[in-house]
């Protein structure tokens, strides 16, 4: 009887104590759990908010950084749920910084454009790719998007005379530099080449070319440019040329006569990339949408761009894919 009187004692404390597992298995939210996971989401966003102080002087971490910072959003989207797997109130709530900075920075680009009409270009630019195979159905392709302008590079023989061609009917002007070109519904003035050959490269090298368009708003000047490419390798991001050629280029807006400008390229960089500032700190870069054009078959960064001056860009997007390894991008632009 005593043995059995245990041994129902035994089980009595074996059952509080399964039952305090149990309660300690589904711990409530708060206390100190997830404090890492706070740490690293107040680092996130302090990174975010101000990726401008990242250092750039070994292999170009800042501008690295900066070509891909809207996709900072899926170290955002993993501290949430790692915060809801720790039942970490505190991360969650820490986690809500680099949501604030993202939105902050992005958030506008997510909303829709404004209704077209008014004072407005629609405007295209595409680096149709040296080793397109099928250049008509490239132009064809672009002339479907309806615009007034229209921005192409890597122009080469004999893909050149295949655009001339196609263009012609809808786009009765165009001038051609090097391995840029522009084709325009209107008529086109002033053509000349822009030097933006940055030391270094041998000559022949040429990928900038201005005319000024006799727009029905009046005369607007458009640059059209291809900036070197950019490298990533173990030694982080080599992008000297491409930034040497920036200045260039920013140097030739500046001096421009022509109150309104666009600039349209591949200027191998996204607009947050402080590589392109003598750019971005002169002319306005588009307001609405993300317009990822390379690479074409996963396109995770916008490098060919739209921007101007005593004018908005407003929504931009992709238009489809090519025989190029760039997406295409169309914008509207809002004369002043």
């Amino acid at each position: 009887m005593a043995n059995q009187q245990v041994d129902k004692g035994k089980t009595s404390v074996t059952g509080e104590a399964g039952e305090a597992g149990k309660v300690s298995a589904r711990a409530p939210w708060g206390g100190a759990r997830g404090r890492v996971l706070a740490v690293l989401a107040v680092v996130l966003a302090g990174v975010m908010a101000f990726h401008r102080g990242v250092p750039n002087a070994v292999g170009r971490v800042g501008s690295l950084l900066e070509s891909f910072l809207p996709w900072v959003v899926v170290l955002v989207l993993l501290l949430f749920v790692a915060a809801l797997v720790r039942r970490s109130a505190v991360a969650l709530v820490a986690v809500l910084l680099p949501v604030g900075v993202w939105v902050h920075l992005f958030g506008g680009l997510l909303l829709p454009g404004a209704e077209g009409g008014g004072r407005e270009l629609v405007v295209v630019q595409h680096n149709v790719s040296d080793e397109n195979r099928d250049p008509a159905a490239t132009a064809r392709a672009l002339i479907e998007a309806g615009a007034d302008l229209v921005a192409l590079e890597e122009l080469v023989v004999p893909q050149l005379p295949v655009y001339e061609r196609a263009l012609a009917a809808d786009y009765p002007h165009h001038v051609v530099r090097g391995t840029v070109g522009l084709w325009s519904k209107y008529p086109l003035s002033g053509e000349r080449l822009v030097d933006i050959k940055p030391p270094g490269i041998a000559e022949g090298w040429s990928r900038g070319v201005r005319a000024v368009v006799d727009s029905p708003y009046g005369d607007i000047a458009v640059y059209v440019a291809h900036l070197p490419s950019v490298r990533v390798g173990a030694g982080g991001l080599a992008s000297e040329r491409r930034d040497e050629s920036a200045e260039l280029l920013g140097r030739a807006i500046a001096a421009e006569s022509v109150d309104t400008v666009i600039l349209l390229g591949d200027l191998n960089g996204a607009v947050e990339d402080r590589g392109l500032a003598p750019l971005t700190s002169r002319l306005n870069v588009a307001e609405r949408g993300f317009a990822f054009s390379f690479p074409a078959s996963l396109p995770l960064a916008r490098i060919d761009q739209v921007m101007a001056r005593s004018a908005t860009v407003g929504h931009i997007r992709t238009l489809p894919a090519t025989g190029s390894d760039h997406l295409p991008v169309a914008a509207r632009v809002t004369l002043g």
